[in-house]
């Protein structure tokens, strides 16, 4: 022992210092490979073992079960037959026959004959199951005519009239020979004794007999079940036939239910027994229309766990493939031993798409995840440094805006006191005064108190003042017109002098070929959610491609800046959510449209 104990001590060693000599990943790949071939393993034994619990317990209740609903038909397809007498009792032509047959009166059968076949034509239709009924009197047997009845063979004379004498209170017989009609089909019987009227007295002479083809019985037992790989029979407590059809045994039923046949078995039983060589599970309950009845369900071990079967095929097959897998592509696996690095990676690929608000979190504390914390750090002093950056950037497009809403300003000051030079030296004192007043009017809306973003109504009246201006400097060059849609809508703010430099370009380039007959037109309305600015002119129009090609970079000279001015100014204040839009084309005016973010006054 102490030899053996030796040897393997130094073979433990042995690996051992063959493992801490080979490289580290040679010792996760090793590592790997033993860990998943015996996870596999045990997962794959252990949920084979699950599975075959859980389908054989299923296939057991799923058994049971369909013997219950069998049991629950063929009781309910009985016991509707049981009602069908219980009505055919209760009709007014049975009534009128107990009255002449406690009365002893022969005469009126054909009539009671005729008068009884609508009601077992009717009882017979109701219940299709129903192969013949007959009603056995001491004055003459009444049944439907479409049967022929076995006049050789009485009722009183055969084995069903000495049953009845053991139960009165009416029962099922076995299936036998039927010899009270012609044709000895086999049949299962029902025979209770006849009933007259209140208080519903049973007549010992009067009994009404419904035979069933057994074939009918056995239908109902096996619907189904063929498929299913299940046999049913129905059996009496001493293991006889009541239905033979199918029967497949000798005698008695090899399997003689003790339980059952003792009476205290009310649910369903089942047990496994062998038989020809096989191994059968047999089910069992008791019927609720004739106790000693009982249904039993047969099928084979093998058919019914044959899911079983699979499953455990199955399970052997993914075992082996796993285990393969795992040698084949085990380098490729021993990743998963480095998540967290791969997890960190992944991180910087998502700095890398500008999501700065990533954070590591791991609840170990080993080399991997100190880097991690670090990370974490710098991507805090980032943040920082990005919060302090977008701040100066916010100061310098404010600065920005408000250098390019002054480059407007300038140049539309220029013209305008050139021009009202030129009229103070003609002497037009009146135009002069009237344009220094709309002048003064419009620095006042311009200046806004140093706000960037003025009202609609601001900017229209702004719009105003530079009309009256222009309209003296070029006198009877054009008319203009202001529609607003929605009085709501001069309340929205909006960049001022946004809409100066629209109409300037009309005036200066649209009617610079013309001396009178120009227009001008500036609609507001909402569309879509926006406040939407149209302006118009009949002027000599443009080249819409080129003019849209020159707004998208700053022009060299002061042509074509104004438009340039506003779309910039629209996207440093709105970004995407304000748009531009310049069409016309070269001799039919031109149209500028502004949407802009309705934005209210706070």
């Amino acid at each position: 022992m102490n030899t053996f104990t030796a040897y393997g001590r130094k073979l433990g060693r042995q690996i051992a210092g063959r493992y801490y000599r080979i490289s580290i990943k040679q010792r996760i790949l090793f590592s790997f490979i033993v860990l998943i071939t015996l996870s596999i393993g045990a997962m794959g034994t252990f949920s084979y073992w699950i599975a075959a619990q859980e389908i054989e317990e299923n296939a057991y209740a799923g058994s049971r079960e369909t013997v219950s609903k069998t049991a629950q038909l063929l009781d309910s397809r009985l016991n509707d037959v049981a009602l069908s007498v219980q009505s055919l009792m209760l009709s007014d032509a049975y009534r009128k026959m107990m009255l002449d047959v406690f009365s002893h009166e022969v005469s009126n059968y054909y009539v009671h004959l005729s008068d009884l076949q609508y009601v077992l034509s009717q009882a017979m239709f109701n219940q299709p199951i129903i192969e013949s009924v007959l009603i056995v009197t001491p004055i003459g047997d009444f049944y439907p005519t479409t049967q022929i009845r076995a006049q050789d063979n009485s009722f009183y004379g055969s084995e069903l009239y000495d049953l009845s004498k053991e139960q009165p209170g009416g029962y099922w017989a076995k299936g036998h020979y039927d010899r009270l009609f012609t044709g000895s089909q086999r049949v299962v019987s029902f025979v209770v004794r006849g009933i007259y009227e209140y208080p519903y007295t049973p007549i010992s002479n009067v009994f009404i007999v419904v035979n069933i083809r057994e074939s009918r019985i056995d239908e109902l037992l096996n619907t189904g079940g063929e498929q299913a790989g299940r046999n049913y029979y129905l059996v009496s407590g001493e293991g006889e036939a009541v239905v033979e059809s199918r029967w497949p045994f000798r005698g008695r039923f090899p399997w003689k239910p003790v339980l059952v046949e003792a009476g205290k078995a009310a649910d369903p039983q089942d047990h496994y027994y062998s038989y020809g060589g096989k191994e059968y599970l047999v089910n069992y309950t008791n019927s609720a229309v004739s106790h000693d009845w009982i249904i039993s369900g047969m099928q084979s071990r093998d058919q019914l766990l044959g899911k079983l079967q699979r499953v455990q095929r199955i399970t052997l097959y993914v075992i082996v493939v796993f285990l393969l897998a795992t040698w084949l592509i085990s380098n490729k696996l021993t990743s998963v031993l480095l998540k967290p690095l791969f997890k960190l990676r992944r991180l910087m690929r998502r700095v890398e798409e500008n999501q700065l608000s990533v954070v590591y979190e791991s609840r170990y504390e080993d080399e991997v995840a100190q880097v991690g914390f670090q990370f974490n750090r710098m991507m805090s002093e980032i943040k920082t440094l990005i919060a302090d950056v977008k701040t100066k950037e916010e100061g310098k497009r404010h600065a920005e805006i408000r250098a390019l809403t002054a480059q407007m300003e300038p140049h539309f000051l220029y013209n305008t006191l050139n021009t009202i030079y030129c009229k103070s030296v003609m002497g037009e004192n009146d135009d002069v005064n009237e344009m220094i007043l709309s002048l003064s009017q419009m620095f006042q809306i311009g200046l806004s108190g140093g706000k960037d973003l003025i009202t609609l109504a601001d900017e229209l009246s702004h719009m105003r003042q530079y009309f009256a201006i222009q309209q003296r400097c070029y006198e009877g060059l054009f008319e203009y017109t202001v529609t607003v849609e929605d009085e709501a809508l001069l309340s929205c703010l909006l960049p001022k002098i946004i809409l100066q430099p629209v109409v300037e370009n009309s005036i200066q380039h649209g009617f610079s070929d013309r001396t009178i007959g120009g227009r001008i037109d500036i609609t507001v309305s909402r569309e879509q959610g926006m406040l939407h600015i149209c302006i118009t002119d009949n002027g000599r129009g443009l080249d819409a491609a080129q003019v849209k090609q020159g707004m998208a970079t700053a022009p060299q000279s002061r042509k074509g800046y104004a438009l340039f001015n506003i779309r910039h100014r629209l996207a440093l204040y709105y970004g995407e959510e304000a748009r531009m839009d310049v069409g016309g084309e070269p001799g039919n005016g031109s149209r500028t449209d502004l949407w802009i973010p309705p934005r209210e006054e706070s």
